[in-house]
């Protein structure tokens, strides 16, 4: 099967779509990714076809504050840019990450099957949760569900307004207004992630997170036997600003190693107990305690799957759901604002209060109750050839 990937290059987004693209391979399928330029090396060197995600840059009349604007007059955009590539590799399925909607509405352009792939939980509203990104639990009696009701009055407007925005972007290049949708949705998260609801879509379905290493470089922890906290800050432009500096002064004189997993340029004058750099994540996950992030999808989810209990510090966009759907969970501790005082103290319960790991451990285990992405997507093509 040839499949065209189109993800964003935001590594939030770009890394699971790089693993799905090695799931493909493995199956003997023939993916191309279409992302930015950054991960075309590494790509390569998998065996993944690239192609460039034309029409990312803002354009001068593009209002990145406005999120329906940005999504969805965007994506037309980009669904427009990518046509001519996307139509001469001849893919016979198109994957289009949840952000990237312009790789769905280019396949619908050719006539061609696409999947949505979220690299997070099911975001869409429900009838009986509360809004996405309140971080609330679905309220409980009479009062708990006047609540949600309440909330989802008040953000109905917002998702009216994306909606038209959605349908107008639609036919400035040709679509019918109103939206299929997706054949189906791989959701990419770990079952503990997710909240139940009776209106959960049926071409919806939980796949497990998809990981990606960009490097195969190792980061050494620093010796000795004391607990090691692995710290990742977020990679995200919404992420809180000076996690490392302040780690670094909260575990100050605590009996604890330190390993600063970055993508970007490590700090100079790193006392003896720590370390930092770009390594494997799942190798320094092997040997952690406790991992401090920044509530980004990616890192809770690769945490939890290695059993490994987290000190949250969210941002902004969906961290602050995700931080809280984990401290429901149990696995998971919440600061916020980002203190030396607060993360200190966070660090030093989850090292000493067992139940933090065996939540983790519970977390870990749900992630074999999963669908198999690459069957499901063979699945829709399979009825779309029998249709």
């Amino acid at each position: 099967m040839r499949v065209a990937v189109v993800a964003g290059p935001d590594p939030g987004h770009a890394f699971p779509a790089i693993a799905l693209c090695l799931r493909f391979l493995a199956a003997g399928d023939e993916p191309v990714l279409f992302t930015g330029p950054r991960w075309f090396d590494a790509a390569r060197d998998a065996g993944i076809g690239v192609r460039r995600l034309k029409g990312l840059a803002p354009r001068p009349a593009d209002d990145d504050t406005d999120a329906g604007q940005r999504i969805h007059e965007r994506a037309a955009h980009i669904s427009t840019e990518i046509l001519p590539d996307l139509g001469a590799m001849l893919p016979e399925l198109v994957v289009s990450d949840v952000l990237t909607a312009g790789g769905g509405m280019a396949a619908e352009r050719l006539g061609v099957p696409w999947v949505e792939l979220s690299p997070h939980p099911l975001y869409l509203p429900s009838k009986a949760l509360p809004p996405i990104g309140s971080g609330l639990a679905p309220g409980a009696g009479l009062r708990g569900r006047m609540r949600d009701g309440v909330l989802r009055t008040m953000t109905a407007r917002d998702i009216r307004n994306g909606q038209r925005q959605r349908e107008q972007a639609r036919e400035g290049v040709g679509l019918p207004a109103t939206d299929p949708g997706p054949a189906a949705r791989l959701i990419a998260t770990l079952p503990a992630l997710e909240v139940p609801r009776p209106d959960w879509p049926d071409n919806t379905h939980v796949i497990g997170p998809l990981f990606w290493e960009p490097t195969e470089a190792i980061l050494a922890p620093p010796s000795g036997d004391a607990p090691l906290v692995m710290v990742a800050p977020s990679t995200a432009h919404t992420g809180v600003a000076g996690m490392v500096e302040t780690v670094l002064e909260a575990l100050a004189g605590a009996d604890v190693r330190v390993a600063i997993s970055m993508l970007d340029t490590p700090p100079a004058d790193l006392p003896p107990w720590a370390t930092a750099g770009l390594g494997r994540q799942d190798e320094l996950l092997m040997h952690a305690s406790v991992v401090v992030g920044g509530g980004g999808h990616g890192l809770l989810a690769k945490s939890l799957s290695a059993a490994v209990p987290v000190v949250t510090v969210p941002g902004g966009g969906d961290q602050w759901e995700l931080a809280n759907r984990a401290v429901r969970q149990g696995s998971s501790l919440l600061v916020r604002p980002l203190t030396a005082t607060a993360v200190r103290a966070a660090v030093l319960e989850i090292l000493t209060t067992p139940r933090f790991a065996t939540a983790a451990k519970q977390a870990a285990a749900g992630a074999q109750d999963v669908a198999d992405p690459i069957a499901l997507c063979h699945r829709v093509l399979d009825s779309v050839r029998t249709g």
